[in-house]
């Protein structure tokens, strides 16, 4: 599996990342992660599904970067039962995920296409985390071929695909091969469970983000921008994480 991780970038991104954010508020940002996704198994875990109510859903579409701001939007442009039949579906249904990832992607067209992408992979990775990963343009855009995961894989691995569905289980075989070289060369926050890949990953994005900053803006534009924690929790959905 390493032979698709560029471990020399990996560990470059990583050093950048702790000259911005200490060890220790790397870990807070994995365990503010196993707290959103504790949010989401209390309200959509197999068990609890039968009495998720609107306002659940609202606080689940908070708790997402993509949809946080269109959280009430959402919620006037579908129909609730049908929704929560649709999410049922993308979580417990039967067939393979990558029928289910589209099928759901499918059903709400009425988002654009980006922001589907982003809620479906939150719901499973947040839900479930042990079973599906986390996949939202800023780990992965195929429409610019931009984002953090081609920044620390070798060109060995194409994550081009015909479909979102197909997509999201490419990006699933990356993330593991990125949790597996990340373990065996120390990376502490990729060891402390199903987060740190994401928490390292949005470390990896804003490093990145950063550079282009330098770049192609003002010093005076750069100073407003948030710094690597901030940044890191807002794109993960954890700043000032509601209750």
């Amino acid at each position: 599996m390493a032979q698709f991780i560029d471990i020399d970038s990996a560990k470059e991104f990583m050093k950048e990342a702790l000259g911005k954010i200490s060890q220790e508020e790397l870990n807070q940002v994995c365990s503010d992660l196993e707290r959103k996704s504790l949010k989401f198994q209390s309200k959509l875990g197999e068990d609890q599904l039968d009495g998720f109510k609107e306002e659940d859903l609202y606080a689940v579409l908070r708790h997402i970067f993509a949809t946080r701001r269109k959280a009430g939007e959402i919620i006037e442009k579908y129909e609730f039962d049908l929704l929560k039949k649709w999410i049922a579906e993308l979580l417990y249904g039967e067939d393979q995920i990558q029928n289910r990832f589209q099928n759901f992607h499918n059903q709400i067209g009425g988002l654009n296409e980006s922001m589907r992408s982003d809620l479906a992979s939150e719901l499973l990775h947040f839900t479930i985390p042990g079973n599906f990963w986390l996949w939202t343009r800023w780990i992965w855009d195929p429409k610019t071929q931009t984002g953090a995961l081609p920044l620390v894989i070798t060109e060995d691995y194409d994550l081009e695909a015909s479909s979102v569905g197909e997509s999201y289980v490419k990006i699933g075989k990356a993330t593991a091969f990125l949790h597996h070289v990340g373990e065996a060369a120390g990376f502490d926050v990729i060891s402390t469970g199903p987060f740190g890949v994401d928490a390292y990953l949005s470390c990896v994005y804003v490093v990145y983000v950063y550079t282009v900053l330098r770049m192609r803006m003002t010093q005076e534009f750069n100073k407003v921008m948030p710094g690597l924690p901030e940044f890191s929790r807002r794109l993960l959905g954890v700043h000032k994480l509601e209750d």
